[in-house]
């Protein structure tokens, strides 16, 4: 016969675990009805771009570059033949996107469009029956990573409100809906990881972090919260971790997205600087009470900050009363200001709190280096072989790129060689063919040395502080 104790300690057992399960499943949340309401708001995009197959000198860079003329028809059988045959191919990529109107407007990252000679996207069977349709690219942003399609449909489609993201608390719960490797419409739940993640992205860098399942395809999607509402647009993850994801701010996304759909110009406020970081001994050495704000490096003749008093090695704290951490902030928070409002910048001034006020610029019409692509200057030539039409660098931007000089692109010649390479006005050539480039003259004759000789021509580019190497392709004679 049973010990009647040891029965009714092993009920009451029986009991506390039941009940422990019980208030385990309640605290998690359900996604059910979640998933059902948004889900047919979530887009696939499919893109196809035609693109330059890859040649020797790609696979063996100055080597090739580098041989007896004559010595390419070696690799005519893997598709050289200096001419005879086209060298291109059909580049598709997948991605995703999400509705935020019933007639067609679809957000998604620009890097899942970028240079796409058609866009498809597929709506979800309970929004369209499943139909794929041609999409327009209405605009972009590539510095915050978003763009804006359209698409042609009768009926109303569902769709999906921003929410706040300011208002996010680390470990909310989220949800991710997308296309990850084809697999379309998957759903994904996990937490809000962190926020204000700087991940070297760009300029902009703010991002969320989530550990809700991303995988290449969910580019463009909606990280929802538990309203239902759009609170970022997964963009980025870190290849070899887990649970480590990244999202576009809403309220970052939104604001760019309402100037693009209204057909406005995106703007950005603009001080015309150099700046960095102050680190602990920066701030030790100027006596300053901690290693907060942004320092001045230099500033940039003829724009707002020169024009407001802005000096080298002032020290921005604060922005209309707004405390500035960083350099990363610094940017955030002017950029997020229209050109020609007023600013009120403090500074601290060799020990002393100053004020400033700056009519901003904008930020659109200046590159981040400082280089401004704008003809008109009595030294402007064009590089009649390639197809472009640049200028020598001037000695102050040479200075903030922290270079010895290039020349930067103003135009190009749609019908010559440039136009088929990723060349942009406003990037600075300051090699070609390893050889440093000053003048145009210089690059002038580099181009008609070598590059016609070889049929090709190699160019080092700064784009905005970072360098690049593009390859121009050169009709032989």
């Amino acid at each position: 016969m049973r010990n009647p104790v040891s029965l009714l300690t092993a009920c009451l057992l029986a009991l506390v675990l039941i009940a422990a399960q019980n208030v385990s499943a309640a605290s998690l949340p359900e996604f059910t009805e979640l998933a059902t309401k948004c889900g047919p708001a979530v887009v696939n995009i499919n893109t196809e771009k035609t693109t330059r197959a890859a040649g020797p000198e790609d696979f063996f860079g100055e080597m090739f570059r580098n041989m007896p003329p004559g010595f390419e028809r070696f690799f005519e059988p893997f598709g050289r033949g200096g001419g005879k045959r086209p060298h291109v191919n059909k580049q598709k990529s997948l991605g995703s996107g999400f509705l935020i109107s019933a007639d067609g407007y679809i957000v998604t990252n620009f890097h899942v469009v970028d240079g796409a000679d058609v866009i498809r996207v597929t709506l979800d069977e309970k929004a369209a029956d499943g139909k794929t349709v041609k999409a327009t690219l209405v605009g972009s942003d590539e510095e915050t990573d978003l763009a804006l399609l359209k698409i042609e449909v009768k009926e109303e489609l569902p769709y999906l409100k921003f929410g706040n993201s300011d208002n996010l608390k680390v470990g909310e719960w989220v949800l991710a809906i997308g296309n990850p490797f084809g697999l379309d419409h998957s759903v994904t739940a996990g937490i809000l990881s962190a926020k204000g993640r700087r991940i070297n992205a760009g300029a902009f860098d703010n991002f969320l972090q989530t550990d809700a399942s991303i995988n290449p395809g969910n580019s463009g999607g909606p990280l929802i919260n538990m309203n239902g509402e759009v609170i970022g647009i997964n963009t980025a993850i870190i290849a070899s971790g887990q649970g480590i994801g990244f999202a576009i701010p809403s309220n970052m996304a939104s604001d760019i997205i309402n100037q693009v759909r209204s057909g406005k110009k995106v703007s950005r406020g603009w001080l015309g600087i150099v700046i960095q970081d102050v680190d602990e001994p920066t701030a030790q050495a100027l006596g300053l009470p901690d290693h907060k704000g942004a320092m001045v490096v230099s500033v940039q003749p003829g724009q707002p900050a020169e024009k407001a008093g802005m000096k080298d090695g002032d020290i921005i704290r604060k922005i209309d009363g707004q405390s500035v951490e960083d350099r990363d902030e610094l940017l955030r928070i002017v950029a997020s200001k229209k050109p020609g409002t007023e600013a009120k910048v403090e500074v601290l001034r060799e020990g002393a709190a100053k004020t400033l006020t700056v009519k901003l610029g904008d930020r659109g019409s200046n590159l981040e280096s400082g280089v401004s692509a704008v003809p008109g200057s009595e030294s402007d030539k064009s590089e009649a072989t390639l197809g472009l039409t640049v200028r020598p660098l001037k000695p102050e931007e040479a200075k903030q790129l922290d270079i010895s000089g290039g020349v930067v692109i103003l135009d190009i010649d749609q019908e010559k060689p440039a136009a088929s390479t990723d060349l942009r006005p406003g990037d600075v050539i300051v090699k070609a063919n390893m050889k440093p480039v000053k003048t145009v003259q210089e690059l002038s004759n580099i181009v008609k040395k070598e590059g016609v000789k070889r049929g090709a021509v190699l160019l080092q580019i700064n784009r905005r502080g970072d360098l690049i190497f593009r390859t121009v392709e050169l009709a032989q004679k």
